[in-house]
């Protein structure tokens, strides 16, 4: 089936921080884009088998989407859904949030060190990776769909991820967006750490790229290591399905090499709980399964707690 590793949900663009959610605002070129509500997730990944959902936390964005948000819609349809923690290691309540996330059944780690603002290696993260490590659960990186003028876009860098694979070499760790702009990089360390991955959204968008991307992921021998991801509701999954097996038709009537298809289907349907070894289990679809719904006003988070 069709598996979608990076998909995002809120009940508000606010709950991303006000740079977060003013960039949200002007990149949306009509009402209705950008939508991450529940009720657009649901509709967005009907095409799909299976999604992780990722929560998102930034102390230093004053950002925040609560793992409630995260586990509630994962129970609703834990025969499709997986939920992934937001976890800031900068925040000084980092590890009762990587408890409470484990306490609710979030199976992974979603951090962002550009929006975050942290070294992929400063020791709070450190020590955030051996905890993950130890209760098995992956660390994806990604950024929240949006750059802001205070990100430190240096910290996305992919290289020094070599340092936290080296140290953890049993930890599995997903470097989203193909380590976009640095995919050379990215590639780089795929070939060298058997516990490293990369998944597709942002570079899903721009079709070129993504074809010249997967070829050369293809000479280097490592597409059994790139999941699907859309990025949505920065990428429709569907609409990313489409490019990846439309990709060849850039080698039609051309000496231009092409991908094989069987090729492109594994990572389309690469499913990342399994081959993460995540502690999830998606159960079997049930006729009696509840519809996603919004959330009532209690389970709206309250204002980040401000530092101590």
């Amino acid at each position: 089936m069709i598996f979608d590793t990076l998909t995002r949900v809120w009940h508000s663009s606010e709950q991303l921080g006000y740079e977060i959610s003013e960039a949200v605002r002007a990149q949306a070129k009509r009402p209705g884009d950008l939508d991450g509500t529940i009720g657009a997730h649901a509709h967005a990944v009907e095409c799909v088998g299976g999604a992780l959902v990722h929560g998102f936390r930034s102390h230093a964005l004053q950002a925040i989407v609560p793992h409630e948000i995260i586990a509630d819609l994962v129970r609703r349809q834990s025969h499709r859904l997986v939920g992934i923690a937001g976890i800031d290691p900068m925040s000084p309540e980092w590890i009762d949030d990587f408890d409470k996330a484990q306490s609710l059944g979030l199976a992974g780690v979603s951090i962002s060190p550009s929006a975050q603002g942290f070294h992929p290696t400063h020791s709070n993260a450190m020590r955030l990776y051996d905890r993950c490590m130890r209760s098995g659960m992956p660390v994806f990186i990604v950024r929240p769909g949006c750059m802001t003028p205070s990100m430190v876009l240096e910290y996305d860098r992919p290289a020094p991820w070599d340092e936290v694979a080296r140290t953890f070499p049993k930890l599995p760790i997903v470097l989203g967006h193909f380590g976009f702009p640095w995919i050379d990089e990215t590639i780089a360390l795929l070939s060298k750490h058997p516990r490293l991955y990369t998944e597709t959204s942002t570079i899903a968008s721009q079709p070129w790229r993504l074809y010249n991307t997967l070829l050369l992921a293809s000479e280097a021998g490592v597409l059994d290591k790139v999941f699907f991801g859309s990025g949505f509701p920065f990428g429709s999954p569907s609409q990313a399905v489409e490019a990846i097996y439309s990709l060849n038709s850039y080698a039609l009537g051309t000496h231009l090499p092409s991908i094989p298809r069987a090729a492109l289907r594994g990572i389309v349907e690469r499913n990342p709980v399994a081959t993460l070894g995540m502690k999830a289990i998606l159960t079997a679809p049930s006729s009696a399964t509840p519809a996603p719904a919004a959330q009532p006003d209690a389970m709206r988070p309250a204002s980040p707690t401000p530092w101590r």
